[in-house]
């Protein structure tokens, strides 16, 4: 056979099996604690709390987009009634925006959760 495919095969193995090697020692620990507080509120205001900034910057993007349509129209017609649509569909997504971050506190209030 020749010594090169040998040689080949035996590294591209110790290759593989490197992974495994260096994990066989690999201690985790003990599994963590199940948190037993979390509620579907909980759950809510955490999913809330990381899409908000999110959601903000969006918002400022699509806005600043909209003002660099107005600056780039040079007075076309047509471009300065694309930069309005932009917009105006800006301040309808930001009011559905604001009215669906709103839904989760009317119903802990209505609740009373």
């Amino acid at each position: 056979m020749n010594k090169k495919l040998v040689s080949a095969s035996v590294l591209a193995t110790a290759l593989i099996a490197l992974p495994l090697l260096t994990m066989a020692g690999f201690n985790p620990g003990d599994p963590p604690a199940a948190n037993e507080a979390i509620t579907i509120i909980g759950l809510i205001d955490l999913v809330i709390e990381f899409i908000w900034p999110v959601v903000v910057i969006i918002v400022i993007l699509l806005f600043t987009f909209a003002a660099f349509q107005f600056f780039t129209a040079n007075g076309d017609p047509e471009k300065v009634g694309q930069a309005r649509q932009a917009f105006i569909w800006g301040i309808a997504g930001t009011v559905v925006i604001f009215l669906a971050w709103s839904i989760p506190f009317i119903i802990r209030n209505t609740l009373q959760v």
